[in-house]
């Protein structure tokens, strides 16, 4: 298969997943990816998995790495997020990794280009969220115990 029947197979499903519907009177569209989200738990998971087919055309693609990245981190945010009871499937409706990952593939796909700094500095920022969350309980169970040590409890 070559390249443009692979994209092509690609922009099928990120249609399917993405933009399949529309809300009647808006311009609202969504696909089956909050639809198969409402179940739980293995919902997300299954459209994460065929999210992920994405991804690895781009790494067969020999897409910069740091592309590859982010697109692992969109498909991430949307698992994440998608696993929260109501509130994900409502922002599947809105957040779609499928769509963002495929602009990512389209811009890389014809000819190698280095990352941008955009792909860089949205690496970086995930990162540092991702270190954020992991340091603040860690901060705070700190605090707590030198507050024990001081005899403050």
């Amino acid at each position: 298969m070559d390249t443009e029947q692979r994209l092509a197979a690609l922009r099928q499903l990120r249609r399917w997943l993405d933009e399949a519907f529309r809300v009647p009177g808006t311009r609202i569209r969504f696909g089956w990816d909050p639809l198969i989200g409402l179940l739980p738990w293995v919902g997300d998971v299954l459209t994460a998995l065929m999210s992920c087919a994405i991804v690895f055309t781009a790494h067969q693609m020999r897409i910069p790495r740091v592309v590859q990245l982010r697109m692992l981190m969109n498909v991430a945010i949307d698992l994440g997020v998608g696993a929260i009871p109501v509130f994900g499937d409502v922002a599947d409706v809105f957040w779609k990794s499928n769509s963002l990952n495929m602009a990512l593939l389209e811009r890389h796909a014809d000819m190698v280009r280095p990352a941008s700094a955009g792909d860089w500095l949205f690496v970086a920022g995930v990162i540092g969220a991702i270190l954020i969350v992991a340091l603040v309980p860690l901060l705070v169970l700190y605090w707590i115990l030198s507050l024990l040590k001081r005899g403050w409890f």
